[in-house]
């Protein structure tokens, strides 16, 4: 990394959302909500955007953990707002206290912890698993 996140720093993204990110089960009486995992991928997108700046040019990072509570269904068509706030910074490992919130209320919260990784490295362990 060039530069160490500091602790408290916050990421935002603000994300509308359509009918690809909806559960995959909508229909026979259930509306149209957005699946959790979207919503997770929303907030890793928050997080690692956070972390960009501070990433050298050969650096990305990676999703290690998350730890969430789905709290409350969110329409299709309505706009997420994602909050990522650095809550430790462990060497390459920064953990987050995350957020997700729609017009109406908090929708998911949680922790997600992210490894800063070399994509020559990643790439090559990759490629040896056959990919």
């Amino acid at each position: 990394m060039k530069s160490r996140p500091r602790i408290g720093e916050v990421g935002e993204l603000s994300i509308p959302t359509d009918m690809k990110h909806a559960m995959e089960f909508y229909g026979d009486g259930m509306p149209a909500v957005v699946s959790t995992p979207n919503i997770i991928q929303f907030l890793e997108r928050t997080a690692r955007h956070l972390l960009a700046p501070h990433l050298e040019a050969d650096e990305r990072s990676v999703g290690l953990e998350i730890d969430i509570r789905h709290l409350a269904p969110t329409l299709v068509g309505q706009t997420i707002h994602c909050h990522a706030q650095v809550i430790s910074v462990d060497g390459s490992k920064v953990q987050f206290q995350i957020e997700a919130r729609d017009a109406h209320e908090v929708i998911v919260r949680g922790l997600h912890k992210r490894a800063v990784i070399r994509t020559e490295s990643f790439t090559r362990k990759v490629r040896a698993k056959g990919g």
